[in-house]
């Protein structure tokens, strides 16, 4: 069986999107890009890189006198984890409720209506 890893963080998960984004990241890189959004101090975005580490979500690696960060797990596999223990914590298990409740509340709009029909026509196909 897999282990489990912790559940990221709302600030764990930005940090992520960042290193996701940019492949492999320093701390330093990821500090100027919450700069963008946020005001953040660099020592908050070195701690928590420090703690996404021993979570195992991201190994580092010295180069030119820093660390360079890298995740152990795609983007997709991380999420698709969450959207799984989302749907498992909060609706049993049971996917239709979510889908049920984004629809009736105008969440998805047309063109994503459209693109679920394509993807569950092509797992009709497959199965």
């Amino acid at each position: 069986m897999k282990n489990k890893k912790p559940i990221l963080t709302d600030q764990e998960l930005e940090i992520m999107k960042i290193v996701w984004q940019h492949g492999s990241a320093t701390v330093r890189d990821v500090y100027e890009e919450l700069l963008k959004s946020r005001k953040i101090a660099y020592t908050t975005v070195m701690t928590t890189m420090g703690i996404l580490e021993q979570k195992g979500r991201l190994t580092k690696t010295s180069r030119d006198r820093a660390y360079v960060y890298s995740p152990t797990e795609s983007q997709g596999e991380v999420v698709g984890n969450m959207v799984h223990e989302f749907v498992k914590r909060v609706f049993d298990g049971s996917a239709k409720p979510l889908l049920m409740h984004l629809v009736e509340n105008k969440e998805i709009n047309r063109a994503e209506l459209d693109e679920i029909r394509q993807l569950m026509k092509k797992q009709r196909k497959k199965s």
